[in-house]
């Protein structure tokens, strides 16, 4: 406890399963998080070609570390969490997260262009572990990884059945990877994006990605929005590409909170992950829910928060958020932390029951 108290005292201060699944459409898709395959420089914390890594996990038993009987914050309830470690000195940096409809195979991925793969484990609902982890280099059309070219801070996640998303922060691109060309052995191709998407701020670029999926307004839609580009209001800066409607868009900026990602609900609801952080008042995160009907092109999106939370709570730096529905019907939101390959940070996987 002094150890977690210490660092929060600093830091204020200073998916390997072959499956097929009835998707609608025309043909039997798979899902990204549920194929898997046999089948330049790079820095200390990047892997040249996939291997299997063991991660450790300890588990947190209360979100209030002052008060076990503290459950719900906000809108949420807690489930538990875990803080993860490993050896592998690649290991870290997770900057996004999207799971199966288990909530159990996961796809994650550094900061530092490599993916990271395996199964969660629970034990009566709550989560015990990791299993099946591995680690492999993003690569791209080339077939070399992509840090070879300069590229990385990998920084969000969008599926789209086995098609997964990666938004580049500080060069501004997307790539998209077929999964069922190699699962993370598949090359990322260069998605064209809207020409605002270059003049977006360096290292405060595309933070969050989401694709609509059908039955939903806005299907087919990839939706970008960024860190903290600012249009001339001092708001957020969002993209609409592709799908019946695309533009740009802005999702109202408030209490200095960043975008760190976001999630879609069945219900049709986008819930966008923000963090703010300053030497006076720490680190603070929370959730807003906006209504994905109210997104257009030319829009100023705002919605409600539902959770807040800052260093007097288990929390780090929280960058990605996910959701999947339980046999019960509980709607579940996992969270990861980034620990920038920090000694005084930690990589966190918290999860809460999303309560109304």
């Amino acid at each position: 406890m002094r150890h977690d108290i210490g660092r929060r005292r600093f830091l204020q201060s200073s998916a390997a399963m072959l499956s097929t699944l009835a998707l609608p459409g025309v043909a039997r898709a798979q899902l990204a998080t549920e194929l898997s395959s046999k089948q330049g420089a790079l820095d200390e914390h990047s892997v040249a070609a996939p291997i299997s890594i063991e991660v450790n996990a300890r588990p947190i038993p209360s979100f209030d570390p002052r008060d076990r009987s503290h459950v719900r914050f906000g809108s949420l309830q807690y489930r538990g969490g875990l803080v993860l470690t490993s050896r592998f000195p690649g290991f870290g940096g997770l900057s996004g997260i999207r799971l199966d409809r288990k909530g159990e195979r996961f796809i994650s991925f550094s900061d530092k262009g490599s993916w990271f793969t395996g199964r969660i484990l629970y034990q009566e609902g709550e989560m015990t572990g990791l299993a099946d982890v591995e680690a492999a280099p993003m690569l791209g059309a080339d077939g070399r990884p992509i840090t070879a070219r300069g590229w990385f801070d990998t920084e969000s996640i969008a599926l789209d059945g086995s098609f997964v998303y990666i938004g580049l922060e500080r060069v501004n691109q997307v790539l998209r990877f077929d999964f069922s060309k190699g699962f993370t052995r598949s090359r990322g191709e260069v998605v064209p994006m809207p020409p605002a998407v270059k003049t977006l701020p360096f290292n405060q670029g595309l933070e969050a990605l989401v694709v609509v999926p059908k039955g939903l307004p806005l299907a087919g839609t990839l939706i970008a929005l960024s860190e903290r580009g600012l249009d001339a209001d001092g708001n957020l800066i969002a993209f609409l590409v592709g799908g019946p409607s695309p533009g740009q868009f802005s999702v109202r900026r408030s209490n200095a909170y960043d975008i760190s990602d976001a999630t879609l609900l069945p219900s049709g609801e986008l819930l966008v992950l923000e963090r703010k952080f300053s030497f006076v008042a720490g680190v603070g995160i929370r959730i807003r829910r906006i209504p994905l009907q109210s997104v257009a092109p030319g829009a100023l999106v705002d919605g409600p928060s539902i959770f807040e939370a800052d260093l007097g709570d288990e929390i780090d730096n929280m960058e990605g958020i996910d959701a999947f529905i339980t046999p019960e019907g509980d709607t579940v939101l996992t969270l990861v932390s980034d620990d920038n390959f920090s000694l005084i940070q930690r990589t966190l996987l918290l999860q809460f029951t999303l309560l109304q």
